[in-house]
């Protein structure tokens, strides 16, 4: 049986065309795959530039509280009419940034206060027939007692919400968050809770 895990392929592709420059760009590849047998397939895909972003679930294990914000995003709003969605802490990955720093970054900016503790804990693509946009998720121990009401950042104002670890599981069940990295992470939490205390000492 193989191992059940993500490896290589044998792939090969020309430079790709740009096709499209927003916010990010967007490329076509042309791609020659080569099977088990040796025999190969021509593909050609298109691919929207993600690049690396880190989600964080800011944890006060003293109060057993998290910490999620609340803010607007418009493609969830053209999509089912609730723009307004919860999420956790999350942001990509600026040049020459560590994906730590960045956590802590993003935590700061966020949240108003930059976690006294942080643990990698997984990474995934988030639409990988889409994009190569890569979430690392990360556990932050903070004092949810110092977390501002709202915060303000450019153009994002960010509602903070500091919510009973059994309310957000609660609402993880119940199916009232649509947020990937926020789904991701609670039911992260869904699982681990019994290990904070011990993951975030570390």
């Amino acid at each position: 049986m193989d191992e059940i895990a993500d490896r290589a392929a044998d792939v090969a592709f020309d430079e790709p065309e740009l096709l499209a420059k927003g916010y990010r760009a967007y490329r076509r590849y042309r791609v020659t795959l080569t099977g088990e047998d040796g025999a190969t397939i021509e593909q050609e895909r298109d691919v929207l530039d993600g690049g690396k972003v880190i989600a964080v679930l800011p944890v006060d294990v003293e109060r057993d509280e998290i910490v999620l914000i609340r803010q607007f995003r418009l493609p969830a709003h053209l999509g089912n009419g609730k723009g307004d969605l919860v999420e956790i802490v999350a942001g990509r990955v600026e040049q020459g940034e560590t994906l730590a720093a960045s956590a802590r970054r993003e935590c700061r900016e966020e949240i108003g206060l930059a976690p006294s503790a942080l643990v990698e804990l997984f990474s995934y693509f988030t639409t990988p027939g889409l994009t190569d946009e890569t979430v690392t998720v990360f556990l932050a121990a903070i004092d949810a007692a110092q977390v501002p009401a709202h915060t303000r950042l450019g153009d994002e104002y960010i509602r903070t919400l500091r919510v009973p670890i059994d309310a957000a599981l609660t609402a993880l069940q119940t199916n009232t968050i649509h947020n990937g990295p926020a789904i991701m992470a609670l039911q992260w939490l869904a699982l681990n809770r019994a290990r904070l205390a011990e993951l975030l000492r570390r």
